[in-house]
């Protein structure tokens, strides 16, 4: 069984290694669209056209069982189309609003994202439909995409700047504070060591990588229940790029992760 996972950038390498640690038989191809990267400057009609141009493109060659679309950016946009256009599953990834909204204890919640997940309307849906009981602040940040991505492949991270992206998150409101704190991108979990460092007080920081890769499991086990067996000793998964030239950190992270680049 082969899964596809897509993401912008190397973000999506948190989610993989979910994956790996539930269906560790299955061939994973993880596509990075870096090309593109980061997708927030991007005008949002153009973008949808790529992502879906980009994806179909792999998927006619990859032809995968499953996709795993490891980006927010790209699950608000463009997950519904390719449900209608591909007859295999697809594991979205979304703001993990529903969960953070039944396990607070302090009714305040908050969600950090890129600017375009807190611009887009499929977030407001989201509170609207899942949290319309308690306190919502969604925060996006311009930077931590990047940061994470630098950090990935050995930059160094600016606390001072972290701490300044994170700090609006953190709620004080009638005596109550903040006391969860969604990670509305798959670059960021990459970065919750620093995230502890500069909080103001301890939250939960809610990662959607164990989730998503449960889901992948629960699809493609329905069909072919030994999925869950052992890796093979020759199994080889791959890595794509869209540029193409990938640089060398990125190949050795990947590699890191038990990836070839193709």
């Amino acid at each position: 069984m082969t899964i596809m996972v897509f993401d912008s950038g190397l973000g999506g390498l948190s989610i993989l290694r979910e994956v790996r640690a539930v269906l560790p038989s299955s061939d994973i191809v993880y596509l990075a669209d870096d090309a593109a990267f980061p997708y927030g400057g991007w005008d949002q009609e153009k973008l949808i056209v790529r992502i879906l141009d980009v994806i179909s493109t792999a998927i006619g060659k990859v032809k995968p069982d499953l996709v795993i679309l490891a980006c927010n950016t790209a699950s608000t946009l463009a997950l519904d189309e390719l449900r209608s256009r591909f007859d295999i599953p697809f594991v979205g990834t979304v703001p993990a609003i529903k969960p953070a909204a039944e396990q607070t204890s302090s009714c305040l919640i908050s969600v950090l994202a890129t600017q375009g997940t807190v611009k887009r309307q499929y977030t407001r849906n989201l509170i609207a439909e899942f949290a319309d009981k308690v306190h919502v602040r969604l925060v996006g940040s311009e930077s931590l995409a990047k940061i994470a991505e630098a950090h990935l492949t050995g930059g160094q991270v600016d606390l001072d700047l972290v701490h300044r992206q994170i700090l609006p998150c953190f709620v004080e409101l009638d005596g109550a504070r903040t006391d969860i704190i969604v990670l509305a991108c798959t670059h960021y979990p990459f970065l919750i060591n620093q995230f502890r460092k500069v909080a103001p007080w301890p939250v939960d920081w809610l990662d959607p990588a164990e989730p998503i890769a449960r889901q992948a499991k629960r699809l493609l086990t329905k069909e072919n229940p030994d999925e869950t067996s052992l890796a093979s000793a020759n199994q080889i998964d791959i890595a794509q790029f869209t540029s193409g030239s990938p640089d060398k950190a990125s190949i050795r992270l990947v590699s890191g992760f038990g990836l070839q680049v193709n």
